[in-house]
């Protein structure tokens, strides 16, 4: 226990030092954005045990409800993130109700097929710009006091917001939802045999991921400034899948960890390499599952726990 609250701590101070390390506030504030995105993802396959190929349908209906709020009606920046998290619950409500009642490939189909839905809406609307997305999305001032044009007060903002949804996360986890959560994912016919209404807490984690998926993507949108149909794009929905098994489902530092990776490939690679980054980041995903079967945080939880109850020599 000692030991997980100190690597937490570390991360968080090193976090907190980063605009005094020179690293630029905007990749940074990217990262977290997806990192939030990535743990909101693996509360729904690493703890609930539910495959979802179309995550990218909720951060992406949330950057672009955040975006259209912000530019079109003044929104604040508060009300605006919170309103496209709502969009993005009710959208998740949605798709929830009609995909948990399947299992396995079905399940995952079926949230695929529905973020396609998304997709052609985001691209035909007429809100949304079309193949433009919506441009020039401002930042606003929080509270009416602190203006975010300022990129480290802005990384502030996000690192508060984004250490506040893994807290909450870690603490969905360990309530007696969460226990529940696990049992169904571990063997869903006992919890039905132990009176569980297994689609009702199913739902409720679908819902919780999407808003939080929703928070991420509205973040995201006021941070760079724009809300693009790639957000919606099935591309996205992979690039979270590879982030969570990279990092390792079913843990809580592995989804960041997992977001660091390929945010980073994707950032500083790209113009070296230009569109090889997919090929770089596609072995890195099939080294990742040779090497490590449980993702990197995985292996490592599991190789600490098998040297904990190794017995120790005389």
């Amino acid at each position: 226990m000692r030991a997980t609250a100190a690597v937490y701590g570390l991360v968080c101070l090193l976090a907190l030092c980063m605009p005094l390390l020179g690293i630029y506030p905007v990749f940074m504030m990217k990262l977290l954005c997806f990192a939030m995105f990535a743990c909101a993802f693996n509360l729904l396959l690493g703890f609930s045990g539910m495959l979802s190929f179309g995550h990218a349908a909720f951060f992406g209906s949330a950057a672009y409800a955040t975006s259209w709020l912000v530019t079109a009606h003044g929104w604040g920046t508060i009300p605006a993130l919170l309103a496209g998290s709502v969009v993005a619950a009710l959208l998740g409500l949605i798709i929830g109700a009609l995909a948990i009642r399947r299992h396995g490939i079905y399940f995952a189909m079926i949230t695929l097929a529905m973020a396609q839905l998304v997709y052609f809406v985001c691209l035909e609307a007429p809100f949304t710009g079309g193949e433009n997305g919506l441009q020039g999305v401002p930042r606003g001032r929080l509270f009416g006091v602190v203006d975010l044009k300022s990129d480290i007060a802005m990384y502030y903002v996000v690192l508060v917001i984004g250490i506040a949804v893994f807290a909450f996360i870690r603490r969905v986890v360990h309530s007696p939802f969460g226990q529940i959560l696990k049992a169904i994912r571990e063997n869903e016919p006992r919890a039905v045999s132990l009176g569980y209404d297994i689609n009702r807490y199913k739902l409720l984690a679908f819902v919780l991921s999407a808003t939080l998926a929703g928070l991420a993507g509205a973040l995201k949108a006021l941070v760079l400034g724009f809300a693009t149909l790639s957000d919606v794009l099935q591309g996205t929905s992979g690039e979270v899948i590879l982030m969570t098994l990279v990092g390792g489902s079913g843990t809580f530092l592995g989804p960041v960890l997992g977001a660091a990776i390929v945010v980073t490939l994707q950032e500083y690679l790209s113009d070296i390499v230009g569109g090889w980054v997919t090929v770089i980041l596609g072995a890195v995903f099939a080294v990742c599952v040779l090497v490590f079967r449980r993702g990197i945080v995985g292996e490592l939880v599991a190789w600490r726990v098998s040297s904990d109850r190794r017995p120790a020599k005389a």
